[in-house]
């Protein structure tokens, strides 16, 4: 998080606050009246409230006159929140206002409270104790500024606002849940008996769960007296039914031992038995501690010498003390060992004691160096060192002659780490997220055991190789997300997959004798890091082996017949290009997957179903076709085609007989063409159709043979003028139908629904009237859309919009849509208009809390500001959705159309602000022109560069967008972009066909 002080005026030091002065309205029993001195800037208030959920539990209008006014003389001043250690829990609690500045320590603030320490604790999550330097308010105040706002007063304003607890708060204890106690530690005093037989008696017993043993000790003398350890990994906890509440826990092997455990009730009989199951059941001695806030691991841990593995992830924990880092060497058999996410900064020492160690993960800690002792853990197989910051690693290293994986992504590596010559098991060099900026070669063949090289996200700007010499050993490399404008990989001799899209490539130079698969695409619109291939190279096409092309997002004009004609090649990607035309195919090919969107062309090649008959997929969406090859040569077709995409071409109704040469279709797509009718004897022969998607044509009605296709789950038939209802009711897999804006009249249903239907969308058909019967028998979809009918009043004139808007779904590659959409023609009872789409991906409560609170969130921010309104909607719209927002996340983009009520002559605004994957698109004349930034990490390379500064772990996988509003609890930056479009009433009058479009991906 980066730093962010509070602005002009932060006093220097601490500075003594006046006497608080409490409202007598609100000031608490047996408070009035009492008055104490200030210590240090420091004023505490007490309150006791009840908490419930994420609501305020304290509100500024609280404040009396006396605080309000001192913390107006100075942005410096401002207010922290301290909880006692049970306001985790919805109950009665101690919450305390302290007033103090950005140069209070945490010290100061516990010396005024009596306390030893205090704690801090990010979206509801860990609790990390405080250092006595540490100044809480400036702590709140750079979190605020890391969210967005940079107004000091605003910052002030927030700090205050006992709402933002949800996401930073401090407690004066540290709060612990029963259930995490529970599976850390489980102890009580309670009758025992030894044995499976009868002999033994019944005795009062200290019992402890920890680890993997069960603990029985003498309750007087528990820490001197004998204790009995009885190891459960591999063993057996039954219910004893002769006694009530009673468990047998039995350990393994010939050896075995068992004791009888009777519970006084049947809570604590079932967190036991629940605990106690889950270790029994593990096939090695695991630990795992992991989220817990731990500074220390339980004394009681060490009694389990069998652990094996032991996972100490996103924790505190300590170098030196009781149950610190120290103390691991205790555990005899430690082969596996997490510490990732600790904050420890420096490389404990103690670790390389643990001689009997094959894999320590150690990432993300701040680490700047290794320490010269790791070179002894000369069992060390796995080293996880990513997420830190370093620069070099020690020679002492090259003692780890087992060390077979090693991770060095995201740390500040400048260039490949020589030491990884003599680490000769090592097959993958993992250093994606670094600074390099040159690829050495002459390095790489001396890693002569190096087979996978990961150099994403890196600043590589080009390959440089002192010899001539040939590298036999790398078959894959992944050079994505660079800046490389010429890359010459020829000598690699044995590469058999390369990734290098979203580079700035102009030319490409490989050795296609081993080549499987060449991924060399963009995946984005941006020029500024899309690659700029023209051509395919020749070497490409003399690739016998080369099984995948992707040179998708490129310049490409047109493709090599020999590429066409392969024959290894099984998955050809090359949408977003400028061909014109494919070449005719002569010989029979063996591709499976051709995608071809978004081109020049007018038409395929006649051939093509013919020579290529293992393709499956076909993809020539958004091109200028007119017509369709012929599958078939003579009576019979022999096409294995199943998923068929022609949305936005110039397809007419001769296409549709073509279709039938194509019996195993299960998708097809033909939204956006020319087509009037669908002939009955053709769809009725498309039995395995599953999805159907008719949008966006000039269809009068859906042939009744559609009945015939039984396997139908999707059928999407929206933008038509079809006037019948489909029969498609009858259907049994029947899940999602859309009949929007056609010109339906009247729905004849059958007398049973079948009951996976989920979603029917009958909106926009202005002539359809639905009867109450029927909306009865609606009552059991998950989701009916349909328009509600306006009601005639008097003044209804005077109540109509002065924008108009529609919303529309199209087919993507979600199963459902979590989306919800805002529609304010007449915002603020005027002329000005509100619009917003609201993405939550794969939830619907985020969504749905946006499209009601931010509106009237906005409003309120237009009248505090008249330039950060926009901004701050989000940032206060990210607090409101409070606990919710810790763990879930939405996308959001709101458009603002803002008008001087004062200056009735004044032009219109247009605001537009946006997080995530929503945007905001600007149509002038059929021209789009983005208002919004998409914040991905592969098109916003200042998002990149955030992402990277932070330590962030990118798999190949990728990220999702991490600027979002909720999602509090990955630290994602909720920071939204702001444009603002002036005059658009000039706009609207010098092109008429102006239109703003929000889209949620």
């Amino acid at each position: 998080m980066g730093e962010a002080g509070p602005g002009p005026g932060v006093s220097p030091g601490p500075r003594e606050a006046p006497e608080p002065e409490e409202d007598e309205a609100t000031a608490p029993a047996g408070a009035r009246g009492s008055r104490a001195v200030p210590r240090g800037g420091i004023r505490v208030l007490k309150r006791n409230v009840k908490r419930n959920g994420s609501k305020s539990c304290l509100n500024r209008s609280r404040f009396g006159s006396r605080e309000r006014d001192w913390l107006k003389e100075d942005v410096g001043r401002g207010c922290v929140y301290v909880y006692g250690g049970d306001s985790a829990a919805a109950a009665s609690s101690d919450l305390r206002l302290v007033l103090c500045t950005v140069e209070t320590p945490a010290s100061e603030i516990c010396d005024g409270e009596g306390r030893k320490n205090l704690f801090l604790q990010l979206h509801g999550d860990l609790v990390r104790r405080l250092e006595p330097t540490e100044k809480p308010l400036q702590i709140v105040y750079d979190y605020l500024a890391g969210l967005g706002f940079d107004d000091p007063v605003r910052m002030q304003e927030e700090a205050a606002n006992s709402d933002l607890s949800c996401m930073i708060r401090f407690y004066s204890e540290k709060p612990c849940q029963v259930e995490q106690l529970d599976r850390i530690l489980l102890s009580g005093v309670y009758n025992v008996r030894k044995g499976k037989t009868q002999l033994h008696k019944w005795a009062e017993r200290l019992v402890i769960l920890c680890g993997t043993c069960l603990i029985v000790s003498s309750v007087k003398d528990s820490h001197a007296g004998k204790m009995h350890i009885l190891p459960l990994v591999g063993g057996k906890v039954e219910e004893m039914k002769r006694r009530q509440y009673t468990l047998a826990f039995t350990s393994a092997g010939a050896q075995a031992q068992t004791y009888h455990v009777s519970f006084e009730t049947l809570t604590e009989y079932q967190r036991w038995h629940r605990q106690a199951s889950t270790v029994v059941s593990m096939r090695l001695s695991m630990v795992d501690l992991s989220c817990y806030s731990l500074e220390e691991v339980p004394e009681h841990l060490f009694y389990s010498q069998d652990i094996i593995y032991l996972n100490l992830r996103h924790n505190f924990m300590r170098s030196s003390g009781a149950g610190s880092l120290d103390s691991l060497c205790r555990f005899s058999q430690l082969k596996s060992l997490n510490l990732s996410h600790n904050r420890l900064g420096e490389f404990p020492v103690s670790l390389c004691e643990i001689s009997t160690l094959t894999e320590l993960n150690i990432s993300c800690n701040g680490l700047c160096s290794l320490p010269s002792q790791i070179g002894k853990l000369l069992n060390l197989q796995t080293l996880w060192l990513d997420g830190n910051f370093l620069t070099s690693l020690p020679e002492e290293m090259g003692n780890l002659q087992q060390l077979s994986c090693l991770g060095l992504s995201f740390n500040n590596f400048c260039e490949l780490p020589a030491i990884c010559e003599k680490l000769i098991l090592i097959d993958k060099l993992a250093l994606a997220g670094n600074v390099l900026e040159t690829l050495d070669l002459a390095v790489l063949n001396r890693m002569s055991h190096i087979k996978n090289v990961d150099l994403r996200l890196n600043n590589l700007k080009r390959a440089a190789a002192d010899t001539l010499e040939g590298n036999k050993s790398v078959t894959y490399m992944d050079l994505r997300d660079n800046q490389m404008t010429d890359l010459d990989l020829s000598s690699l001799g044995s590469l058999e997959q390369l990734h290098c899209e979203r580079n700035k490539l102009k030319e490409l130079t490989l050795s296609g004798f081993s080549l499987r698969a060449l991924y060399a695409n963009s995946n984005c619109t941006v020029c500024s890091i899309c690659n700029q291939l023209q051509c395919v190279p020749d070497w490409a096409c003399e690739a016998k082996k080369l099984e995948v092309l992707d040179m998708s997002h490129n310049l490409l004009v047109e493709l090599p017949s020999r590429i066409l004609s392969s024959l290894s090649l099984r998955k050809l990607m090359v949408g977003h290009n400028r061909l014109q035309r494919l070449l005719p195919l002569v010989e029979h090919i063996p591709l499976e997957v051709l995608d071809i969107q978004h081109n020049l062309l007018t038409k395929l090649p006649e051939t093509l179903f013919v020579k290529a008959l293992n393709l499956r997929y076909l993809n020539a969406s958004a091109n200028s076709l007119e017509s369709l090859p012929s599958a078939c040569t003579g009576e019979e077709s022999l096409s294995m085609l199943q998923l068929l995409y022609l949305t936005s071409n110039n397809l007419t109704d001769q296409c549709i007989p073509v279709l039938v040469g194509h019996p195993s279709l299960r998708i097809l797509h033909l939204a956006n063409n020319h087509l009037q009718t669908f002939p009955a004897s053709k769809l009725s022969k498309l039995e395995h159709l599953e999805e159907l998607n008719l949008s966006g044509n000039k269809l009068k009605t859906i042939p009744t043979t559609v009945a015939n296709c039984k396997l139908l789950h999707t059928l999407i038939a929206h933008s038509n003028e079809i006037s019948i209802f489909p029969e498609i009711l009858h259907l049994p897999r029947i899940q999602f139908v859309d009949l929007s804006c056609n010109e339906l009249t009247e729905i004849l249903i059958p007398e049973a629904l079948p009951g996976a239907l989920q979603e029917l969308d009958l909106s926009g058909n202005t002539n359809l009237v639905l009867e109450h019967k029927t909306l009865d028998v609606f009552s059991h979809i998950t989701t009916l859309k349909i328009d509600a009918k306006p009601s005639l009043t008097a003044d209804s004139a005077l109540s109509s919009t002065f924008w108009s808007h529609g919303v529309a779904e199209m087919a993507g590659q979600r199963n459902k849509l979590c989306v919800s959409s805002l529609a304010l023609g007449n915002f603020a009872e005027g002329v000005e208009a509100v619009y917003g789409m609201f993405d939550g991906d794969k939830n619907e409560e985020l969504p749905r809390l946006l499209q009601c609170t931010m509106a009237d969130v906005l409003l309120e921010e237009v009248q505090q500001s008249d330039t950060m309104f926009m901004s701050n909607t989000f940032l206060v719209s990210h607090r409101k959705l409070g606990m919710a927002g810790q763990k879930l996340g939405s996308s959001a983009v709101l458009c603002y159309i803002r008008h001087d009520g004062a200056d009735p002559a004044s032009n219109f605004s247009l605001t537009v602000a946006n997080v995530g994957t929503c945007q905001a698109i600007l149509c002038r004349s059929g021209k789009p022109l983005p208002l919004s930034r998409v914040f991905s990490l592969e098109q916003c390379s200042e998002e990149a560069k955030r992402v990277k500064e932070q330590k962030a772990i990118i798999t190949e996988v990728g990220l999702d967008p991490l600027h979002s509003l909720g999602c509090s609890s990955w630290h994602l930056c909720p920071r939204p972009f702001t444009s603002c479009t002036k005059c658009i009433d000039d706009l609207l009058h010098t092109f008429p066909g102006t239109r703003v479009r929000l889209t949620g991906l």
